[in-house]
């Protein structure tokens, strides 16, 4: 029979040996606050979504409908802004790379839209997690797409390629290779505001990651933000569309928008036709 002090001793290095595996659950963490919909951000115990081969990237870029706003065809960086009010990203073989150089964004503004924006992280892999090809598409400069090298990296569900950042994981993980072309169509419809500020409807984001439906009429809790809960805070109509440098090379094609008005019934009836009055008689 063991004494007391001997089964205490043994109890104590079981539960030490133990501490660092419920920690190393995968990366992430697991102090951060707690989102509505009950996981932490960034939650390390989060699971991660499938992988899908999403088949060979296209051999060319997809062309823009005659409606579209083109924001980036290749030529030049007209359409954006970025540090001290210049755009200062490469041109590299008809793509635009991010260089440390600074967030780019758009000169124009958009509400409720349709986007197209082909990307690649390097062919030469460096880093892991989000060390890894990181960047992102934020709407209004605040809600985020996230653009990372999921290829075969684990990281945090809310944090990988196609996330709503640090809300909502895709539906799966359709990433290409490392060095790949990628497709991202977005449909965004952007949050209404009460005339007081508060909130009437949250932002809602359609994500299709190399013809895969990854997030459908998805809400997001808020602007984005990392290890802290997304908020709200009223603005404009229409705002900017950043695409972020975070010190990664990803490049990026082929962006172009639709503007759309998603407040207005596309079923709707046409007014009809004014019929001749008939003939009394016949």
């Amino acid at each position: 029979m063991l004494r007391p002090a001997v089964v205490s001793l043994l109890l104590s290095a079981v539960a030490t040996a133990q501490a660092p595996a419920a920690q190393n659950q995968g990366p992430g963490y697991t102090d951060t606050p707690v989102l509505p919909n009950g996981w932490r951000v960034h939650d390390a115990a989060r699971p991660r979504p499938r992988v899908v081969d999403p088949g060979p990237a296209p051999s060319q870029p997809v062309p823009a409908p005659a409606d579209a706003v083109v924001l980036f065809d290749g030529r030049n960086l007209d359409a954006f802004t970025g540090r001290d009010g210049k755009a200062q990203w490469a041109l590299v073989e008809g793509a635009m790379e991010s260089n440390r150089t600074g967030d780019l964004e758009t000169k124009a503004h958009f509400g409720d839209c349709q986007v197209h924006l082909e990307w690649a992280t390097p062919a030469v892999v460096k880093g892991e997690s989000q060390g890894r090809g990181n960047s992102g598409v934020f709407f209004f400069g605040r809600y985020e797409v996230q653009v990372l090298d999921s290829y075969d990296n684990p990281t945090y569900a809310d944090g990988q390629a196609a996330a709503l950042y640090g809300q909502t994981p895709p539906l799966v993980n359709a990433c290409r290779k490392p060095g790949e072309w990628q497709t991202y169509d977005l449909v965004f419809r952007a949050p209404r505001f009460a005339a007081d500020g508060a909130l009437r409807e949250p932002a809602r984001v359609t994500v299709v990651h190399n013809g895969i439906l990854v997030h459908h009429d998805q809400p997001m809790f808020g602007a984005t933000a990392h290890r802290a809960l997304p908020s709200y805070r009223a603005h404009a109509a229409k705002g900017p569309i950043k695409l972020q440098d975070h010190g990664d090379p990803v490049r990026f094609r082929n962006f172009w928008v639709r503007e759309l008005d998603l407040d207005r019934s596309a079923d709707a009836a046409p007014a009809p036709a004014s019929q001749p009055a008939e003939t009394p008689g016949k």
